[in-house]
């Protein structure tokens, strides 16, 4: 019997997993703004890498098709070429013996579908997209385009105010986006190629913990332009419009339905997450740029419409999305069922709940179902269960938040579809019926669950909260005229609502509801094209420049995360959750950043990406 030993292809093969790692990571750090035909022709040449050689279409075709891709890609083909890449690729779909072969090829097609316009480009024009460059990755990817790299070089400097001030040239909500921010702008960070992605958002929350928003001093206001515009809705959005269009010398009124400012900042996320003493410094710096009148409690109907539109010379409607969703299931209106969103209404009136020895039953798993688990939890709930019908990698609250729920003492039930309400002989909650559900196809992106061949299962619940979306009072605005599809309103890339002239729209009524600094970057976008609408063109100075580039330090180093209070303390009340960062840890996170806006595409652009 023959000796068994080690392969050399064995050890190969765990040399290769070290470069994959890396080649993973170069995957993730994909430059905003590449073009997309080269990356396509780089995922091709991967997938050809791999084939075994046993079948001709993986074989042979991948070669090939690649080939073809490179002549499109060196603006070297005509129009033909991209039928004979369409076929070829349908060929070997189709007829690829294993994944390696037909995933290549279906990606291909797919590629020529989805960027129909580039392919074209590159073979009618022989030249990118206009809108083909590679950009600051972090700048890029923040919906308000915030000058993220000169920050945190001004943070590493000890200047915090003037870090406040950089921030605030692009969103005037820096404390907001230093704790509750998705921060989608670490998602192609470069320093990804190194070991992981900057604490953005962390170096953010030291900035504002250093020198609080209202501290930090804000521009002068431009000279009066004499013009008058109307905001409707004191959300991020709204706000946001309001603060750039009063320094570019615009007279603003808001009106706000409420009696506090701030919109879902104040009515949707908890204390615990976002003090509101955090929220008024925001607030209160951009009041305090002047020009800017506040009605509050005021319901904007369709004849306040009428009359907004006939007295100023612009009117920015922003109400955000703040009513929740309902599901259709029986005893949907018993006492004790509630929706989410009206739960953290209260809650932002300082309104808290009483949950002391209750089971509660949370419907969803987003962000705001995550809230609820965790608000029931500081309420004195005895069981928070949270209801799920996909599997917990399918949620779409941010993983942090899930796992804070589940340290939390939150159980969470997947594959479970609500059928019914239970309710006892006085008509209150007793409990919860659900469906087994098993995971299927994949459909807009997410696997979808079906119903499983399996018994309904009880829940027990005294109280049943609905977290499974909001909706946009949109009624009112319609009989105004403005048009609206599926609750949120028609408007232009400008954001000038559809057949209403003067009239702009944005945030969660005009996208749906979505994350804070999307309506934040729409708010200045609005802002924006309003004062060019009015016929200016101003231009707005923060005060404070970024210093210079130092050279890059690329050693490898572990990223600085956010610590939170222990569960079983921070579970008890609704105080901040999140501990500080300390200024050693600050300056090591600062250190890290590859000043992208100097080295690299950055200094193709004079040091300074320009965004529309």
């Amino acid at each position: 019997m023959s000796k068994l030993s080690v392969a050399p292809a064995s050890r190969a093969d765990a040399k290769i997993a070290g470069f994959m790692e890396r080649y993973q990571r170069r995957i993730e750090a994909t430059p905003p703004g590449t073009c997309p035909v080269a990356v396509q022709l780089t995922l091709l040449e991967a997938g050809a890498s791999q084939t075994c050689g046993k079948c001709v279409p993986c074989r042979d075709g991948l070669p090939q098709l690649a080939a073809m891709i490179k002549r499109v890609l060196d603006c070297d083909a005509d129009k033909a070429a991209l039928d004979e890449i369409r076929s070829l690729a349908t060929m070997i779909r189709d007829s690829a013996d294993c994944a390696i072969g037909y995933n290549a090829a279906a990606d291909v097609l797919d590629g020529l579908d989805a960027f129909a316009a580039e392919y074209e480009s590159h073979v009618m024009a022989h030249t990118c997209c206009d809108d083909i460059a590679q950009k600051v990755p972090c700048e890029a990817m923040c919906p308000a385009h915030v000058n993220v790299p000169a920050y945190i070089a001004l943070v590493a400097e000890g200047d915090y105010a003037g870090a406040v001030q950089m921030v605030r040239k692009d969103n005037p909500f820096p404390t907001a986006c230093a704790l509750v921010c998705e921060h989608p702008c670490e998602e192609r960070c470069r320093r990804t190629l190194i070991d992981a992605p900057i604490n953005i958002r962390g170096i953010k929350k030291y900035a504002v913990d250093s020198c609080a928003a209202d501290k930090a001093p804000v521009p002068a206001r431009l000279p009066e332009s004499g013009r008058k515009v109307a905001v409707v809705g004191a959300g991020p959005s709204g706000l946001t419009c309001a603060y750039y269009l009063a320094l570019m010398g615009h007279a603003v009124d808001v009106f706000e339905s409420r009696d506090k400012l701030g919109g879902m900042l104040r009515y949707g996320i908890p204390a615990y997450r976002f003090p509101r003493e955090r929220l008024d410094e925001d607030v209160n710096a951009i009041l305090s740029v002047g020009g800017i009148t506040v009605t509050t409690n005021c319901y904007v109907d369709a004849d306040k419409m009428r009359e907004l539109a006939d007295s100023y010379d612009a009117v920015y409607v922003a109400i955000g999305a703040h009513t929740g969703k309902s599901l259709r299931l029986e005893n949907i209106d018993a006492q004790g069922v509630s929706s989410a969103v009206d739960l953290l209404r209260a809650i932002g009136d300082g309104d808290y709940p009483d949950f002391t020895g209750k089971k509660v039953a949370i419907i969803g798993g987003g962000n705001v179902a995550m809230d609820c688990c965790r608000t029931s939890v500081r309420a004195g709930a005895e069981e928070v269960t949270c209801v799920y019908r996909r599997r917990l990698e399918d949620m779409t609250a941010l993983p942090a938040e899930v796992e804070g729920a589940m340290a939390e003492g939150v159980e969470m039930v997947t594959l479970e579809a609500p059928v019914a309400i239970e309710v006892d002989g006085e008509g209150k909650v007793c409990g919860l019926r659900t469906q087994p559900q098993m995971i299927g196809e994949v459909k807009r992106g997410r696997p979808a669950p079906v119903t499983a061949d399996k018994p309904e299962n009880h829940i027990d619940a005294d109280i049943i909260l609905i977290a499974v979306g909001q909706d946009i009072v949109s009624a009112p605005f319609e009989e105004f005229g403005m048009p609206a599809e599926r609750g949120c309103f028609r408007a232009s890339e400008g954001l000038e609502a559809e057949g209403l002239e003067g009239v702009f729209v944005g945030g969660d009524c005009q996208t749906g509801p979505a994350s804070a600094i999307m309506a934040i970057g729409a708010g200045k976008v609005a802002a924006r094209n309003i004062d060019a609408y009015l016929g200016y063109n101003h231009t707005l100075d923060c005060g404070v420049e970024a210093p210079a580039a130092k050279p890059n330090n690329r050693t490898a180093c572990g990223r600085v995360n956010i610590t939170e209070r222990p569960a079983r303390e921070r579970k008890r009340d609704f105080e901040y959750i999140e501990n500080p960062m300390s200024r050693e840890e600050a300056v090591q996170e600062c250190g890290r950043c590859l000043r992208c806006d100097h080295y690299g595409c950055g200094v193709l652009e004079g040091g300074r990406i320009q965004y529309v």
